[in-house]
């Protein structure tokens, strides 16, 4: 039924920015990986810095996986993946923020993080 909007018009989400940066880059690990990498990737916003002076922003970004296996996956030979990871998904933020963005992709292991509370409460906080 029709109601009042309970948002302005504009507005396309409630998620902080940086939830939606995060999710942008975990989406291009699933659509560059296929059935490789299933739901073992998390990912967390390290730091976002507003450069004034190069008029970009500095985005780095930390990808937690569970196996050695999975990381060597992402990265790829030569760390051509990970490239592509952070090529594609920059371009999406860029368009997003209007801003150019330098983004920083790390990967690292942290074994069984699905299972482990304080870590999941740490990835979101």
């Amino acid at each position: 039924p029709e109601a009042p909007a309970y948002y302005p018009p504009d507005m396309v989400t409630d998620q902080p920015l940086e939830t939606r940066v995060s999710e942008i880059i975990r989406s291009k690990v699933f659509h560059l990986t296929k059935k490789e990498v299933p739901y073992s990737v998390a990912v967390r916003i390290e730091d976002w810095i507003e450069n004034q002076k190069k008029g970009l922003i500095e985005i780095k970004a930390t990808l937690y996986v569970e196996r050695d296996s999975q990381k060597g996956i992402i990265i790829g030979q030569g760390g051509r993946k990970l490239k592509e990871i952070g090529t594609l998904a920059r371009k999406e933020i860029e368009a997003i923020l209007g801003h150019k963005v330098y983004l920083d992709l790390r990967v690292r292991v942290r074994k069984k993080w699905r299972k482990d509370e304080r870590f999941i409460q740490f990835l979101y906080q």
